[in-house]
């Protein structure tokens, strides 16, 4: 099969290429080539998808597979289908469960209500100054691509996705921390729904849906487990004899400053109830089309060997620094005692 990917330097679209390497498919990545290498085995042919003429090198080329990882930007979108859909077997579209106008209600599927579709995002003020259209985007996005390609279209609607090659710290922070072992702070938010897969999973399904021919809408999710469950199942895979995960009230949290899901001082993967649902979307149409997770403890172990890579005491994007943990947890242990 002679495979597309566009992008293939980073993350899931570098795992997705990788995968239809280690096949023995023709695999082509198409990207500007600044963000990283391709895998070993593919051809990089380079593109600007920021230019009128950006995607002329691909012109003329048929491909039994294309793969559009493309975040946030319609016209990127519209112009790959216009230049390439007409050549192509078959097109994947990863989108996101952020397209779902409701991210309270829990185990939603496919057939939720979206947010209205907006044909934006190509320049870098709408990504940077307008990211609460990032679900907009997608739902204009997904229905380019099924009116271009049909039955040939295969859209996923991705939620978390961790494993190596994951710069977001939003699941490697937990990881890496716990890995360390002493007295950890964790949300007391234990029962909080979550979701996450392996970018080696997804990347397999993906590469599985192209040489089968798969296509239809999917939630990109697997099955969903309480946060608490979650971390201590990370401290019984890496966390050394004295690891204890401390609990702390969310109203302290929210005294200290600490964020949730993301950015500084922060604590990945909490969530406040108003977006539960953001984090436990169906997944039984995904399961049933063949998408398969592998156990918990190779998840985080991949994710460890990683982190490992880039170094545990790095500054990270997500989390709270050793102090700031330190200071949570002096709060915590005078409001006990």
């Amino acid at each position: 099969m002679k495979m597309l990917v566009l992008g293939g330097t980073l993350f899931l679209s570098r795992a997705i290429a990788e995968e239809g390497v280690r096949r023995g498919h023709e695999v082509v990545c198409a990207a500007r080539g600044t963000s990283g290498q391709v895998p070993e085995g593919a051809t990089l042919v380079k593109i600007d998808r920021d230019r009128p003429d950006g995607l002329e090198p691909l012109a003329g080329q048929k491909f039994d597979a294309v793969v559009d990882v493309a975040a946030m930007s319609y016209p990127w979108v519209r112009d790959a289908l216009s230049a390439i859909g007409s050549q192509a077997g078959h097109w994947t579209f990863i989108s996101s469960i952020n397209v779902y106008a409701d991210a309270v209600s829990t185990g939603q599927n496919e057939d939720a209500a979206l947010h209205e579709p907006v044909q934006s995002g190509a320049d870098q003020e709408v990504r940077i100054e307008h990211p609460h259209l990032y679900g907009s985007i997608k739902v204009a996005s997904e229905n380019a691509v099924r009116e271009a390609m049909g039955d040939r279209a295969f859209i996923v609607r991705s939620g978390l996705i961790v494993g190596p090659g994951d710069l977001s710290d939003r699941f490697g922070y937990w990881v890496a921390r716990i890995a360390k072992g002493g007295r950890v702070a964790v949300p007391d938010s234990l029962e909080q729904p979550t979701q996450y897969v392996d970018v080696r999973d997804m990347a397999a399904w993906i590469v599985d849906a192209g040489e089968r021919g798969l296509g239809g809408t999917y939630n990109g999710v697997g099955p969903t487990r309480p946060l608490g469950q979650v971390l201590a199942g990370i401290a019984e895979a890496v966390g050394p004899p004295d690891t204890e995960l401390v609990p702390v009230p969310e109203d302290q949290l929210e005294a200290a400053g600490v964020q949730v899901w993301r950015g500084d001082k922060s604590l990945p993967l909490w969530v406040p109830p108003v977006d539960y649902g953001f984090m436990a979307h169906d997944h039984a149409r995904s399961a049933a089309a063949g998408f398969r997770h592998r156990p918990f403890a190779e998840v985080v172990a991949g994710v460890l060997a990683y982190e490992r890579e880039l170094g545990l005491d790095r500054e990270r994007k997500a989390g709270l620094t050793p102090a700031e943990e330190a200071e949570l947890l002096e709060l915590v242990k005078g409001g006990q005692s």
